[in-house]
């Protein structure tokens, strides 16, 4: 048979019936590791619609839903795909199937639905009255995993900005309850003085509540990107090169930067563990210092609103020197992970900032995949390092790669500084490139590359070129 004809009688077998996919069901084993949670556990049901692409890149992407999933504290009991050209615009997979799914539903016992994409609040809302449970899409599901990992002030907010840009569109009542005009006393079932406004329905009131709060949140995160903004520039009037840690979620980018820092951050085999940015301090091997910046996670389709959300954390990637690009050599796929990341780097305005790909995991991946990725990224003028942040291994090659990229001070000096100014010494040491030094009788003879701003402060003591030779 040939491809054309495979691939057409997929298409007709596809549109009879629901496809199962193997392997996604979570044995309750599994749930201890997402235990800490303390979250209900929930037995869903996954549902994809396969649009475009291979059979194995819907199992791929239904695969890492079902992750999602587990992440969230869920007992997934059944994975199905469904091959449509594209969504159906009122229940997502269609009436048929959609009665199909609710069989599934009863069969297994499921109390949530949660499907592979961003479905319109129509979409959902019809999905619902016919499957007769909770229907979550992929990015509610990902707000839910966020907003548990959330630890710092501005991380909640970020967080909750996000989930009320998300909910706004899709506030709705069931039955009558949220379509009745608001008011009569407060100990009648109203809402009370200050709450009544004029006909206004308790959605309507809902709503006006959430975008009060969004204006809130808004102008708080305006505060703290404020105080986030000056300790970027502190750091750039100091010339300290910055290097951000970035790629896909559980790529083990936290590991990397305990690896390389001894930072002692939270480390977990779990997606989205890291959501507030952590910035340690690390030096060439040549004394040459520069910042580590720990960053979120990426993943496939990531929410626009968790993109605005965390724009000023995802700031110190844009802002970065140098992006270490983290993908998990153990994927399936890990070209796909490299691709969904550089997408959000096109939205935050990252894509021309140089990259060190940062291949982990080789302790447990194939290396018929990592040498694929390799060539690929090699292909494309990266530099590429394959390493395990677990064991250890081809870290020394890491910490080479980064000597050579991690940008270095430009401006040539030739000065002689008297031996009261040793503070200025140290400081050519620690910020510059020393390439020549020689003790006189006047004070210290040195040449170096540094800084603009030392360059300055250093310009009264320039070496005139007569004397230089």
């Amino acid at each position: 048979m040939t491809q054309p004809e495979e691939e057409l009688s997929f298409d007709l077998e596809d549109r009879q019936a629901l496809r199962r996919v193997v392997g996604l069901s979570t044995e309750l084993q599994d749930i201890t590791e997402v235990e800490y949670r303390q979250l209900r556990l929930e037995r869903v049901v996954l549902v994809g619609v396969w649009t475009d692409g291979t059979l194995r890149d819907a199992e791929n992407s239904l695969t890492e839903l079902k992750l999602l999933a587990e992440t969230a504290g869920s007992e997934v009991l059944e994975g199905l795909i469904q091959r449509r050209e594209k969504p159906d615009p009122a229940t997502y997979i269609g009436s048929g199937k959609a009665k199909e799914l609710r069989d599934v539903v009863l069969a297994t016992g499921a109390d949530t639905v949660i499907c592979d994409g961003e479905l319109t609040p129509g979409q959902l809302r019809q999905l619902e009255d016919v499957v007769k449970v909770k229907v979550v899409d992929r990015t509610a599901l990902i707000l839910d995993i966020f907003a548990q990992h959330a630890r710092s002030r501005e991380g909640k907010a970020q967080v909750e900005l996000a989930q009320m840009t998300y909910l706004l569109p899709r506030l709705r009542g069931w039955g009558e309850s949220l379509s009745r005009q608001a008011g009569g006393r407060a100990g009648a079932g109203g809402v009370g003085i200050g709450g009544r406004g004029p006909g206004e329905t308790k959605i309507e009131l809902d709503r006006r509540r959430i975008r009060t709060r969004m204006a809130k949140l808004r102008r708080e995160l305006a505060g703290m990107s404020t105080a986030r903004d000056v300790k970027r520039q502190e750091r750039k009037r100091g010339e300290v090169p910055s290097v951000a840690i970035a790629g896909y979620t559980n790529a083990g980018k936290s590991s990397l930067l305990n690896r390389l820092t001894g930072a002692g951050v939270l480390v977990e085999n779990a997606l989205f563990a890291t959501l507030d940015p952590t910035v340690r301090r690390a030096q060439t091997t040549d004394g040459t210092a520069f910042t580590l910046t720990d960053t979120v996670g990426f993943v496939r389709h990531l929410p626009h609103q968790l993109i605005e959300a965390f724009r000023s954390t995802l700031d110190e990637v844009s802002d970065a020197d140098l992006i270490l690009h983290v993908v998990d050599g153990s994927d399936p796929d890990p070209g796909a992970q490299l691709g969904a990341v550089r997408t959000v780097f096109a939205d935050i305005g990252a894509l021309g900032i140089p990259e060190l790909i940062v291949v982990n995991k080789a302790d447990v991946a194939d290396p018929a995949i990592v040498d694929a990725v390799v060539r690929a990224e090699r292909h494309r003028g990266n530099r590429v390092v394959v390493v395990s942040a677990r064991t250890g291994a081809g870290i020394d090659d890491l910490v080479a790669a980064l000597d050579d990229l991690v940008p270095r001070p430009q401006l040539l000096v030739d000065v002689l500084l008297p031996f009261t100014e040793g503070r200025l010494v140290a400081r050519v040491h620690e910020h510059g490139e020393v390439e020549f030094q020689e003790h006189t009788a006047l004070g210290t003879r040195l040449r170096a590359r540094v800084p603009q701003r030392l360059a300055g402060e250093l310009a009264h003591y320039t070496v005139a070129p007569t004397a230089a030779h």
